[in-house]
């Protein structure tokens, strides 16, 4: 298991949840994360990172468990004057969460890499699986709604994706470079695990960066999605207006759909069992189980069967 090299891709909540059933699994040491910064944007002078920060408050065990993002024991003081004095504060920025985002953009300033901010932040929280990012240029997902174009940010916290979704871009993806560290982790990977994340706006933003896409499908990796989908409904966030407008059924045919060109397994909830034929005829391997991580028992569970069942399916594909 010490030559055994996992990877993740993570974004948003659903990848922080998976990133934690790794942590807490036999196969920690074995672990590396390569994180989504698609979501970053700038608010008060200040570059937030939303789901690198995710990742590493709830690796870090300091996330606010009931809303699955920012801090826990959290004031907003700062935010409340920020209002008073007649600033947007849309976007929910506690104290304390603050001050990681003026850590942050004093670095950034300082001409310091986003990956090199990202590992002084996960050593402040005592993360011990690394987290690498696929660029540490800047890269931001935009939504085009009938109302026009706007941030994700924009769509996701502010319009609480209520918009229809017309379109979606990277912006800044032509001119973005990927990072050594991942492509050299996607490489030597035996195993590429795929959170339960959006696969448009949170992996997609991933494979989007030059290159990246290309390294997962030459890494001879065994490639597992966990789709984000159960019953056929996103368990959060927009997943399922996305898929709708990339042309993708909203279901597990849609998941795999979006990754088809690299894909060997996928993991489905018992309430997708229906689809497990259709994507055994795809000539992937299934492992139907419940998917839903609420307690870190769940997460450690899923997460070790995971890799278990990739293993051993390695293995006979292998043979």
């Amino acid at each position: 298991m010490s030559d055994l090299k996992i990877t993740l891709l993570a974004g948003g909540v659903g990848g922080a949840k998976a990133a934690e059933g790794l942590a807490k699994s036999p196969y920690a040491s074995s672990t590396k994360i390569i994180g989504n910064i698609a979501d970053d944007d700038e608010f008060h002078g200040l570059w937030v990172s939303p789901d690198i920060d995710t990742l590493i408050y709830s690796l870090g065990d300091q996330i606010d468990r009931q809303q699955g993002w920012g801090r826990q024991n959290e004031t907003h003081q700062v935010l409340t004057e920020l209002k008073a004095l007649g600033q947007d504060t849309w976007m929910t920025l506690g104290d304390l969460d603050l001050a990681t985002h003026i850590y942050r953009t004093n670095l950034k300033h300082q001409g310091v890499s986003a990956s090199e901010i990202t590992e002084r932040l996960a050593k402040r929280h005592g993360v011990s699986i690394p987290i690498l990012l696929p660029t540490n240029d800047v890269v931001q997902t935009r939504v085009k709604t009938p109302q026009g174009w706007l941030s994700f940010q924009e769509f996701f916290v502010r319009e609480h994706c209520q918009s229809d979704v017309l379109d979606i871009e990277y912006q800044g993806i032509a001119k973005a470079k990927p990072t050594l560290q991942a492509l050299e982790q996607i490489a030597s990977s035996d195993l590429i695990i795929i959170a339960p994340s959006n696969p448009i706006v949170s992996i997609g933003a991933i494979l989007a960066v030059p290159d990246i896409q290309q390294a997962v499908e030459k890494s001879g990796a065994y490639i597992i999605a966990i789709s984000p989908l159960i019953g056929g409904k996103t368990v959060k966030g927009p997943a399922d207006k996305m898929l709708e407008n990339a042309g993708k059924s909203v279901d597990s045919k849609g998941i795999y759909d979006c990754y088809s060109t690299f894909l060997q397994a996928i993991v489905i909830d018992d309430l997708d069992q229906q689809d497990a034929a259709w994507l055994q005829a795809q000539g992937l391997d299934v492992l139907v189980t419940p998917t839903l991580m609420k307690t870190p028992e769940e997460k450690t569970a899923l997460l070790t069967k995971v890799v278990e069942f990739a293993l051993s399916h390695q293995k006979q594909r292998a043979a």
